[in-house]
């Protein structure tokens, strides 16, 4: 096999009605893999999509077409040869034309494309050389596209006006309540020329199992394609796991094969924070018989290790209890989305930031959710080496789908494609068929819209499962999320999709409706989207909203806050807890504040409940963009304060203090495999002059991965004054907590409680911070200091006389003083400095 890119030499021409007239017909250099915004944004001739208003400057291109054209020289097709033309992945609705003659047609995203070249090539030039070719990759609207196949098989209800269900594109290119509508097009993953004889391996699926003995199995399941015009003959597959390896002899009428390798005392592969990820290299060898010339070869990594799902009835419902070797491991994640709307921007050593940026949060799963892709390799690859489980949906969200033609074979044909490319990796731990699409059909309206037309229910109970099954029985397949996996129904009767005492559950009534303290009124079995919104960091935001003076009315402050009355809930959100202020650069604090405060009270909540409660998947960890949104890394891959609330409400130990029986109980949360044992000390203090009110001593004993929950003194929980009362907690080896008795709204909170000062040391500065009074979630905002900057802690608590040593990272030379004062030294306090809300909003 011989494998040569074509990804040299394109040229991109806008076409269609509605294009620009100084743009129609221009044609400019394109990238490939690449995206025809990109190449347009290179050239000059349009703005940065991300930048101010120019998102909605570009809706022409939702309605333009687009020709990308390049040529390449290729040797004829020799007798017994196969020349294929393949594209990984072409973005959406394309004709290839080859020569001017017409070579394929694809309206799926999420497939690959395979031409057979022979007849098609141009022949030999004069003195024999390589013929040249015209390649013209030709895309339609997608848009138009999906209008017509809605039209054709009737409308269905969606969560977005465009019709993003008709066809098999990532749904949020066409907008979301986080992302813009900016509809990609362009040749988005790598084209190439493979050249063979003989047979290739088509497809390639390592299924990893492990012995009770420990032996690890790979079975390699192979599909072969066969190109031998003189007919079948027998060939050799010989597969190999480091030292251990098996051979097969492939009938000559067989165009399929498996053959399983054995590794004895096989090391394990293991979750973050449950032990190592060791990775096997796995050879795939094609030949014949006597020969030892390849016909192909692929490679793969695979890890031995186990995932299971547990949803087995019990006293309380039907859990959802993910165990890996036989291990229950409580789910501590986010939900994942595309990390760049311009998904060729995405590297891998992006990803790999991206996924240690989630690990350093303490999460060890990530959910790729149904309204982007299939992800790539690369991504499982990173996901792989670090230990980070994932769960990848199918490509359906919030939405009905018509299950008739042309849909029902796309989808198919797409899933049995990716869920062989993904079979191989460890990382992989559950499929699941969409995203709140039963949830959607039972209580969102659509039975009253849809009529008896079909919406997707097919797909969930029938393909998707049966496709699962055959080609990759070793994982767990969800219906949906929410759901009661196993016992699907048909969105009329039955169990509630959303009922938190079955699989799992999603919580949006916090965000959208309630107060965040209503985390606490369920208790899930698998919570797998909640979350609040909060800004951007202040380099980010100011970045991409140039709006003078900016503000949350501001015209591109508000095109980049997507969320229907996104300002309004942040700030009924707020208005609980702490001042609403006028002046905006307070605002944005406040709401980045409130949000990592919310989803962390969310996290610690159901941490609590283990293993009633087997895990939390905070929505969501990353932006595709600059927006206001729920991330916890914003769209230049800064980490908002969220990230810090994150990582302290996941940490490997964890003390907090939940209602119980109504009152307050202390938590203790051991997420390690050894046992916590040792005095803690209670006390309640009154923080404004630091005097003890009441004191005593838990002695902790909490076995491996356990929670245990401990019963307070009243003396400990009752105060004589509770807006000037804390109760604090301190575990031997530091773990602790500190419990205000009333929101910090209704403290007796000194406005200007810290003093600073700040060093250059090297790769930053160290900035020792004293707190004269009680100081409510200290943070250093080290980007507004210099845009690179970063600080290794934030949302810390000290008491009076406390000193804390932050240390920001970065290559800049900035005044250190600067890092002392506001706007980059914050607490809660200093929002009460104007307690009557006067003041200049912008």
């Amino acid at each position: 096999m011989k494998r040569t890119t074509l990804h040299d030499g394109w040229r991109l021409t806008v076409e269609g009605d509605g294009v620009p007239g100084d743009l129609a017909g221009r044609t400019v250099p394109a990238a490939v893999p690449g995206s025809s915004h990109l190449d347009l944004l290179a050239a000059g001739l349009i703005p940065d999509p991300y930048l101010d208003l120019n998102e909605t400057a570009l809706r022409w291109t939702h309605r333009a077409h687009w020709r990308y054209t390049t040529t390449f020289e290729a040797e004829p097709v020799a007798p017994g040869e196969r020349v294929d033309l393949v594209f990984d992945g072409l973005d959406t609705v394309v004709e290839v034309l080859l020569n001017g003659d017409p070579a394929a047609r694809s309206v799926n995203m999420h497939r690959s494309v395979r031409v057979d070249l022979r007849g098609r090539l141009a022949p030999a030039a004069a003195g024999g050389r390589p013929g040249t070719n015209d390649l013209v990759v030709a895309l339609g609207s997608a848009l138009e596209y999906a209008e017509g196949i809605e039209k054709e098989l009737g409308a269905r209800p969606r969560a977005y006006p465009h019709p993003f269900n008709a066809v098999r594109k990532m749904a949020c290119s066409f907008g979301w309540d986080w992302g813009p509508d900016l509809q990609t097009a362009g040749i988005w993953k790598p084209v190439r020329l493979e050249r063979w004889h003989t047979a290739r391996i088509a497809s390639l699926r390592p299924l990893v199992s492990v012995a009770p003995d420990g032996t690890g199995r790979v079975d390699v399941h192979v599909d072969i394609e066969r190109g031998d015009p003189t007919g079948p003959r027998e060939l050799v597959l010989t597969a190999r796991v480091g030292d251990h390896e098996r051979r097969l002899v492939v009938p000559a009428d067989a165009d399929t094969a498996s053959v399983r390798v054995e590794v004895p005392e096989a090391r394990l592969w293991w979750p973050a924070g449950y032990g190592d990820h060791p990775l096997y290299d796995l050879e795939v060898v094609l030949g014949e018989p006597g020969r030892t010339a390849r016909l192909d070869a692929a490679h793969r990594r695979v890890g031995f290790r186990t995932v299971t799902v547990d949803t087995t009835p019990d006293e309380h419902g039907t859990p959802f209890t993910v165990a890996v070797n036989g291990v229950p491991v409580f789910v501590k994640g986010a939900n994942w989305i595309p990390d760049d709307h311009f998904l060729t921007r995405v590297t891998r050593e992006r990803l790999a930031h991206r996924v240690d940026q989630a690990l350093g949060a303490h999460m060890n799963m990530l959910r790729v959710w149904g309204g982007g892709i299939y992800e790539t390799d690369d991504f499982y690859d990173v996901c792989d080496e670090r230990g980070m489980l994932v769960w990848q949906d199918f490509p359906f969200a919030c939405a009905a789908y018509a299950e008739e033609e042309p849909l029902w074979s796309e989808v198919e044909a797409e899933a049995r494609e990716n869920v062989a490319r993904l079979s191989s990796h460890p990382s992989l731990a559950l499929w699941n068929g969409a995203n709140e699409n039963m949830w959607g059909f039972r209580d969102w309206g659509w039975r009253e819209e849809l009529g008896d037309r079909s919406w997707g229910l097919r797909y969930y109970t029938e393909l998707l499962p049966a496709v699962v099954r055959e080609l990759d029985p070793t994982r767990f397949y969800a219906e949906n999320s929410p759901c009661n996996p196993g016992r699907p129904i048909d969105g009329t009767h039955g169990i509630h999709p959303n009922d938190q005492d079955h699989g799992t559950r999603h919580e949006w009534e916090v965000w959208n409706r309630i107060d965040q303290t209503a985390y606490r009124d369920h208790v899930p079995r698998f919570c797998s989207e909640f979350g609040f919104q909060g800004p951007p960091t202040w380099t980010t935001l100011r970045r991409a909203v140039r709006d003078e003076p900016p503000g949350p009315t501001s015209p591109a402050f508000l095109l980049h806050q997507k969320a229907e009355d996104g300002n309004g809930k942040l700030e009924r959100g707020l208005a609980p807890r702490l001042p609403v202020p006028r002046d905006f650069v307070d605002w944005h604090w406040a709401t980045q504040l409130n949000q990592a405060r919310a989803v962390a009270l969310g996290v610690e909540h159901f941490r609590s409940w283990w293993p009633r409660t087997a895990g939390s998947l905070v929505w969501q960890l990353n932006d595709c963009w600059p927006v206001t949104s729920w991330a916890a890394v914003d769209g230049d891959g800064r980490p908002k304060p969220l990230w810090y609330g994150l990582r302290r409400a996941h940490a490997p130990r964890l003390l907090t203090v939940q209602p119980r029986d109504g009152r307050p109980t202390l938590i203790a949360i051991n997420d390690t495999d050894r046992r916590w044992t040792g005095s803690l000390t209670a006390r309640r203090i009154d923080f404004p002059t630091g005097a003890e009110r009441g004191a005593g001593t838990v002695e902790l004993e909490v076995p491996a991965r356990s929670v245990r929950q401990y019963h307070l003194a009243d003396s400990l929980i009752t105060p004589d004054a509770a807006q000037e009362e804390l109760l604090v907690m301190t575990a031997e080896d530091g773990t602790r907590v500190v419990h205000p008795f009333l929101e910090d709204l209704d403290l007796a909170l000194d406005p200007d409680p810290l003093e600073a000062r700040a060093v250059v040391e090297p790769g930053g500065y160290r900035v020792e911070v004293r707190a004269l009074a009680l100081a409510r979630d200290v943070a250093l905002l080290a980007d507004r200091a210099a845009p690179d900057a970063e600080v290794d802690d934030m949302l810390v608590t000290l008491l009076p006389g406390e000193t804390r040593i932050f240390r920001v990272r970065t290559d800049a030379g900035i005044d250190p003083t600067v890092l002392t004062r506001r706007p980059v030294l914050r607490t809660a306090n200093d929002l009460f400095r104007d307690r009557s809300g006067s003041g200049d909003r912008t």
